[in-house]
């Protein structure tokens, strides 16, 4: 019987974790055991004192210069000894490997371990230290490019549109609103200015899931699979997107902010422009992670409907009527 074709496939935790053994020659104590599915498939590797993650990337989803170059800011980032999971060279220095999967071929890397917990609700002084490490990459990503997505308009803003609309009418009210307020936002961006020095590397994706936390204040960052270039306020626009809605209290939201906000501001200037994009920056990454999602159908579809799309976007008009409000109370107190 002929063997039938596939487009997506997991692999053998076995398999994986002899052949990571093999080119890394460790020892056979060693068991792989697959993590999680998604965007990329993530499997750990363990004995009883040593842990790594292996990132097996899904067929097609990056190319091997993509991953080159993801690898090579890791490694510049860990030069100057800041706290992220870095990638780690097999016996012949490799750092790709590349696997015959049956959808074609796949690329695997072995990353460091991130020691800590996962800290959904996180205290002030866990805020304040994630932003003192996002300033301090920042401020070696500054004005530096790399061989990879360039997070514009386009990118952010219409390219999910367009993917979303394959499996959306685009009469329901929330793609209707999706176009629009990425047109609202599109013309914002357009107007702002911003200096080479407030330009450059984003990892794209900071939020409690890609973090873990020791004793409050000792932060690994991980997972830097979406980085590209782009305004580096995009990074705190997310990450206080995410933070929005954890907190449903927003008094504390705004105090958890805030010192995320200190944390980074003792690191590394932000101006005043810079603030004003939170709001916008926070929804156009949101945008184009829905149209990741439509992108990849084959890993979201399990969660891919209409009621879907209303919660997500419901999200999005939360954060930006929240800071329209926030912004027209600050202009009713100054004339006053």
């Amino acid at each position: 019987m002929t063997t039938f074709p596939v487009t997506a496939s997991t692999l053998s935790e076995t398999e994986l974790g002899n052949f990571i053994k093999e080119k890394y020659q460790l020892n056979q104590n060693f068991d792989c055991k697959l993590f999680r599915t998604g965007v990329n498939h993530t499997y750990f590797l363990s004995d009883t004192s040593t842990k790594f993650v292996v990132r097996v990337y899904c067929h097609q989803w990056r190319t091997k210069i993509e991953i080159q170059e993801e690898l090579e800011l890791l490694k510049l980032l860990q030069s100057h000894n800041l706290s992220i999971s870095f990638p780690i060279p097999d016996k012949d220095g490799n750092y790709i490997q590349e696997i015959n999967a049956p959808e074609g071929l796949r690329y695997a890397v072995v990353f460091s371990f991130a020691k800590g917990d996962k800290m959904r609700f996180m205290t002030n002084e866990t805020c304040s230290a994630i932003g003192s490490l996002l300033a301090k990459i920042h401020n070696i990503t500054a004005n530096k490019k790399i061989d990879r997505i360039n997070y514009n308009s386009d990118v952010l803003l219409n390219q999910p549109y367009d993917y979303l609309t394959t499996y959306f009418s685009e009469d329901l009210y929330e793609m209707k609103y999706l176009k629009e307020i990425s047109t609202k936002i599109s013309n914002n961006f357009q107007k702002v200015n911003l200096s080479d020095n407030q330009k450059g590397i984003v990892h794209l994706d900071i939020w409690y899931d890609n973090l873990s936390v020791n004793n409050e204040n000792e932060i690994t960052i991980f997972d830097f699979d979406n980085c590209g270039n782009g305004w580096l306020i995009m990074d705190i626009g997310y990450f206080c997107k995410q933070l929005f809605f954890i907190e449903s209290d927003k008094k504390i939201y705004e105090s958890k902010v805030e010192s995320f906000l200190d944390g980074y501001r003792k690191e590394r200037y932000l101006s005043e422009i810079e603030l004003k994009l939170i709001a916008d920056s926070g929804a156009s990454i949101f945008i184009f992670y829905l149209g990741v999602q439509a992108q990849r159908f084959d890993w979201s579809n399990i969660f891919f409907t209409e009621n879907y799309l209303k919660m997500f976007v419901g999200r999005i008009k939360n954060w930006i009527d929240y800071y329209k409000n926030k912004e027209a109370t600050i202009s009713n107190t100054k004339f006053k």
